[in-house]
Parts: structure tokens; sequence; C-alpha cells
């Protein structure tokens, strides 16, 4: 005997409601809300009114939509790769590093909880606390961190990376960041992948930064530039650099051979000028 999964009708009106509003906009992508408390959601959905739809629902019914959308969304079904944490889909015909950059500034700290992944390296900095010497040096000392006294007051006597990105964080290390006035936990609305025209961008793509791109172009148009004068390269952006070096040169090596010309007529002249005036003084002395 066989068993056939059964499938409920809710879930099949959800997916099928999902597909067809998907399909209404440019731009799908996926959004982690793990860790996010019910008043910063509300927040960022406000934020995002009028320009991004946030919908919930289980990572396999996600799929679903994905391959449902296939046909019409080219590699769409490779979202389904960069189904982590606790996802959400946000539909917008945004462009997706707007989007990113959007949700990237929207972004508050909080303190570290017993049990939560770290987002990034932890590192408690060196310097001055505010605590007088006692326990805390042995509480420091505990998770890695080589403390003392200066000026009557504990101490880090240098950076200490108490967690690694992606390590679980211990409550005894929650508990000395919490002391110490450090929160690395980034609450707000992550993105993880955007599908835009058939392309699938991963959050560290997404996450470059506009001034980043622009100084990067600047820096490969003027390196571009340099190496064209160099080959002597006759394209737009050099051509009147290289006509004004070559009339240079010509002009230069002119008044070398003594060929006299109509660009150079001028500067024979004088410097024949000043030749004859120092032959004269010569002469007069």
């Amino acid at each position: 005997m066989t068993y056939k999964a059964h499938v409920s009708e809710r879930k099949k009106r959800n997916v099928a409601e999902l597909t067809e509003l998907a399909k209404k906009y440019n731009v799908i992508a996926l959004v982690d809300m793990n860790n996010l408390p019910a008043p910063q959601l509300q927040r960022m959905r406000e934020l995002l009114r009028g320009k991004v739809l946030i919908k919930m629902t289980k990572k396999t019914l996600m799929k679903i939509v994905f391959n449902n959308l296939s046909n019409e969304k080219k590699d769409i079904t490779k979202l389904s790769d960069y189904l982590e944490g606790m996802p959400a889909l946000a539909l917008t015909n945004e462009d997706p590093f707007k989007l990113a950059k959007i949700l990237k500034e929207n972004v508050s700290s909080a303190p570290a909880k017993a049990g939560q992944v770290a987002p990034d390296d932890i590192v408690v900095p060196k310097g001055k606390t505010n605590f007088p010497p006692g326990p805390i040096i042995s509480e420091l000392s505990s998770i890695g961190i080589k403390a003392g006294i200066e000026g009557g007051k504990v101490a880090v006597k240098e950076d200490a990376v108490v967690v690694k990105k992606g390590e679980i964080i211990s409550d005894k290390v929650a508990s000395v960041l919490k002391r110490l006035g450090i929160e690395p936990m980034k609450i707000g609305l992550r993105i993880i992948a955007a599908w835009d025209n058939g392309e699938v961008f991963a959050s560290d793509v997404l996450s470059i930064s506009t001034e980043k791109v622009l100084d990067d172009l600047r820096r490969a148009a003027a390196e571009s530039k340099a190496l064209a004068l160099e080959l002597v390269y006759p394209c737009s952006d050099v051509i009147e650099d290289l006509l004004v070096r070559a009339y240079r040169g010509a002009k230069a090596l002119s008044l070398e051979a003594g060929i006299v010309t109509s660009d150079n007529i001028a500067d024979m002249l004088a410097e024949a000028e000043l030749a004859a005036q120092a032959l004269s003084k010569k002469i007069n002395n």
C-alpha cells in the first residue's frame, strides 16, 4: 500500500495566492526575520509601505512558489538555496541594492542573548572600563579577555574576539558583554538574497555601498585612461591628450632640428633674439 502526503486546502490556497502575487513584482527577495521583535517589524512595515510587500510562510511552501514561477521568472528557483534563518518574502519593484541599503540604514543595536548566533566577530576593544578592581577581572579572563588595573579602574589590555562570526553566544559571554555595555546584535530586517531579472544576488553583493561602487568605477576609469595613454591607444577619452602630446613633441623636435614652421617661428625668433643679446653683451664687454 502506498501513502500520499496530504496537503491541506489552506496551504494550497496560500501557495496559489503567493504565486499570483509574486508574478506582479520585478524583484523577489528573501529577508531574515530571526530575532526581530514585533514592534521593530511593525516599524519596518510602515517604513516600506507602498514600496515593499512582506509575506511570511513556511520554507517548504516558498520552494513550491518558486517552482510555480520558474516558467515566467528565469532561475527564480535559485532562491531556494538561500532559505536560512526565519525567511520571509519581500516583493518589490525597487532596485534590490536600494532595498538592501534601506534595510541596512534601519538596523539598531541590541544586547546579546545566550544561544544567539553572532552576526559578525564580536570584539571587546582595548581600553579602560568603569569597573573598580574586583571579580570582574576573573570574569573577563574566563572568556579570553586580558585585563589589568589602570588608574584605579579595570582595563582591557588588548582587543579580544570573544565570539567569532557564526558561533553561538554563551551565557557567560552574553553576561560580560551586557556588563560592558557592548550591544553586538543587530535588530532589523536582514536581506538574504534577491532575484532580479534572472539574476540572484546574495547579501554580500547587495551590501556593497553605492559610494564604494562609485569609487571603484572612478579608479577603474582613471587607470584605464592612464593605460590608454601609455599604449597610445586613440580612444575618445584620451585622443585630445594624445594630440596635445604629439603636438608638443613635434614642436620640440622642430625647434631642436632648426626647422621653421608657423607654430615655432615665434619661439625661434625669441631664441635668436636672446642669443643676439648675449653675443652683443659679450662683444661690448
